[in-house]
């Protein structure tokens, strides 16, 4: 079985990732990045990052709409798939969140698609978090896209069974009091027998991210519950969307 505690290595490597989320809507990706545009209303030109960009679909975007844009990824299959789309304006590099990078560079930081909390210890999101805001200029805006916790342990589907491409996905989701996992069980015919991974993530909330910010000069400005960045619901929004400002 691939490594527990450095799941994400493995499984965000693995072509059979992107085979059991190769679902995910392109125009819905392209219309959060609106909405949100619309919210921020960066000057054209701005510099903005995309943390952990996987194969680069939020950056391209950004990209598109007139921004300066290096995404990161700690996936080398992931950065050296993105790279095809590289311009004088977009660039990828494969990088480890919890270290710093690019120190006060950026005015637009993007943390999307419950890309957080995957880390053995608060200790190393926080190093992530504070590597965040490090990379921020001044005055710079960080968005942070993570699933609603209370909505999702409420709404918990323990089992599914889905079929692509002739393998099957047999998945248990369960949580403890401070981590969501999903058990990710795989059997292709092309293998000699069924592997196995987990993902883990931390049940951080608004709490959690206002202490974690707040002990490295963020300030939680907005928070959004759904990707129509319609306002926060506890038990029935599936997203928490937060944007929060560096202090000067």
């Amino acid at each position: 079985m691939p490594g527990a505690a450095f799941w994400y290595k493995d499984w965000f490597n693995s072509p059979y990732y992107h085979l059991l989320y190769a679902n995910r809507d392109d125009q819905e990706a392209a219309a959060l990045i609106d909405r949100l545009l619309d919210v921020l209303q960066p000057p054209k030109g701005s510099r903005m990052v995309d943390i952990a960009c996987g194969r680069g679909r939020h950056a391209r975007i950004l990209s598109s709409r007139g921004y300066d844009v290096i995404g990161y990824d700690l996936s080398p299959v992931n950065i050296a798939y993105a790279k095809q789309f590289e311009n004088e304006q977009l660039h990828f590099y494969e990088h480890d969140m919890r270290l710093p990078c690019w120190i006060h560079y950026f005015d637009y930081g993007f943390n999307l698609f419950t890309s957080f909390g995957y880390f053995r210890t608060d200790r190393e999101n926080q190093d992530a978090l504070r590597s965040f805001s490090q990379s921020l200029k001044t005055n710079g805006v960080l968005v942070i896209d993570y699933l609603n916790k209370i909505q999702a342990e409420h709404d918990l589907i323990d089992h599914s069974v889905s079929q692509i491409e002739g393998i099957e996905f047999d998945q248990n989701r369960y949580c403890d009091e401070r981590y969501f996992y999903k058990k990710i069980r795989i059997q292709d015919p092309s293998l000699p027998e069924p592997i196995e991974f987990t993902e883990r993530v931390a049940k951080y909330g608004i709490p959690e991210f206002e202490r974690m910010c707040n002990a490295i000069g963020l300030k939680i400005e907005s928070v959004f519950g759904d990707y129509q960045l319609d306002g926060f619901g506890p038990l029935i929004s599936p997203r928490l969307i937060l944007i929060a400002r560096k202090a000067s």
